[in-house]
């Protein structure tokens, strides 16, 4: 175990390493405090990027890059009332109030102080979590990943803010875009319309690009400038953050088990994590007639739980392949262009590689501190940059890195292509999410079925009598029947009578 840890960090503590640990932390914080530029977008960006760095370089920038975006989307809003990301929509109101109040300095420590502690318990949770699940999953067999593949489809579509319907919709259309082309067991050509470039399949990388960095382009091109944030001189960021670790400590620790909680479902994320443990805050809360008024109590609660989740997101994605959120979504794709497979048997036969990657998350975390603190100083000319300069080099950069992934012209069509489905589906309440888990697990979905069928001969039972592949199909298909049970209680429920 000791000869494990050391190589870790002999991985990690590296010149190349440590440089992309570095400039993609600052690039996360630029981008992430941008308004309308997420941290999946941020990520998505970087996949070029990866493409001429070692294996945990590679990953590095991914963890550094995301954990850095998610914090610094506190700052728009705290400052200006506009989210830069979607896990700080859930508590912008409540900032905004402190920054009126005078206290932008406590709103914009809090969420950075309590967003790092929250990243080193996600990462704990995923230290301790990840190798014993590890030991199940040796145990898995193509009956047990179909019925994954098949929940983590389901857990997607019930955790989606619009309706489920839609999310289902989304979610068929993304395992459809899977099946494109004849990298099936048949090897029969499917979807291709005689195009000889749809052959090979969709890529999922340009997919994403488009879907996350263009469709963001063709909003801010339809939505006014945000205002820009006057020159102000910040007092002491982090002064007053330990009295309230003291004070919130059980919100604190409650934020960061709903955000390990939430992380592990597949499609979840920081977003969903984020907005339950403020509204868990509110309701539990000794003070709940101070919510809205400026109460860092839900800031406390909310940072801590979106940066946990993000770190707790890697347990399915390491293990089964199984994306816990859209960034991690991306990350499968550069961990499998690296050569680090993601499976139980990534934590027996790379174990140094995967420690290295702990030590990143923790080191992520880390620096979070004080880079935060040098980013919120500088908030006021980064929010400051017009944004009819930064839009083209955006677009620059998903062309450039679209083209990057396969050396075709057909790579960047593609990438516009899905930038117009993920606007269009947006503007319509379907949730792009759910579409990109089901391009990146329909190979997987479609595979451990058909594999399954050919060991059984065609039968279904083994699908249902081995012990684990039961206990999962009875909660795949509790989550496909949720929905209509609950569409079913509410019409049988009596309506109330007027007088």
């Amino acid at each position: 175990m000791m000869n494990i840890i050391s190589d870790a960090f002999g991985l990690v503590f590296t010149t190349d390493v440590m440089i992309a640990i570095l400039l993609s932390s600052i690039y996360g914080l630029v981008v992430g405090s941008l308004p309308g530029l997420s941290a999946t977008m941020a990520t998505a960006l970087l996949v070029p990027v990866t493409f001429y760095l070692s294996p945990i370089a590679a990953i590095a920038t991914i963890i550094s890059a995301s954990a850095m975006a998610i914090f610094s989307g506190d700052i728009p809003g705290a400052l200006l009332r506009i989210p830069g990301t979607p896990a700080s929509a859930a508590y912008t109101d409540e900032a905004y109030a402190m920054t009126r109040k005078g206290q932008a300095e406590l709103a914009l420590g809090a969420g950075l102080w309590f967003s790092a502690l929250g990243g080193i318990a996600g990462t704990l949770s995923l230290m301790l979590l990840a190798p014993p699940l590890a030991e199940i999953a040796l145990q898995f067999s193509t009956y047990e990943y179909f019925w994954l593949a098949f929940l983590g489809l389901m857990c997607a579509t019930l955790v989606a803010r619009s309706s489920p319907v839609k999310a289902i919709v989304s979610m068929l259309l993304g395992l459809m875009i899977s099946a494109v082309g004849m990298e099936n067991a048949g090897g029969i050509p499917r979807f291709t319309f005689g195009l000889p470039d749809l052959l090979g399949g969709i890529e999922p990388i340009p997919a994403l690009v488009g879907v996350f960095a263009v469709s963001e382009l063709m909003r801010a091109m339809v939505s006014p400038e945000p205002p820009q944030l006057p020159r102000r001189k910040f007092g002491s960021i982090l002064a007053g953050q330990l009295k309230l670790t003291k004070k919130y400590w059980w919100p604190m620790t409650r934020g960061n088990i709903v955000g390990i909680i939430i992380g592990v479902l597949p499609g979840a994320g920081a977003d969903m994590a984020a907005w339950v443990s403020y509204a868990m805050s509110k309701r539990f809360s000794k003070e709940r007639e101070k919510f809205g008024t400026g109460h860092v109590e839900g800031l406390v609660e909310a940072g801590a739980s979106n940066n946990a989740s993000l770190a707790s997101g890697w347990v399915p994605a390491l293990l089964f392949g199984v994306p816990g959120d859209t960034i991690t979504a991306i990350a499968i794709g550069v961990l499998y262009m690296k050569g680090l497979n993601p499976g139980p048997t990534l934590f027996t036969e790379k174990a140094s590689s995967m420690y290295a990657l702990y030590i990143i998350f923790i080191l992520a975390n880390i620096i979070m501190i004080p880079l935060g603190i040098w980013m919120i100083r500088g908030a006021s000319f980064v929010l400051r940059a017009p944004r009819a300069g930064i839009m083209p080099v955006i677009l620059l950069c998903c062309a450039v890195g679209s083209f990057a992934t396969g050396n075709s012209l057909f790579a960047i069509l593609t990438v516009a292509a899905f930038g117009i489905m993920g606007y269009v589906m947006e503007a319509n309440g379907y949730p792009v999410a759910a579409m990109v888990l089901g391009i990146v697990m329909g190979t997987m979905f479609e595979q451990s079925f058909v594999t399954s069928l050919i060991k059984s001969d065609g039968s279904l039972l083994p699908f249902f009598e081995r012990p684990v592949s039961a206990v999962l199909a009875a909660l795949a298909i509790g989550a496909l029947a949720w929905p209509l049970l609950i569409w079913l209680w509410r019409r049988a429920r009596p309506m109330p009578v007027r007088a």
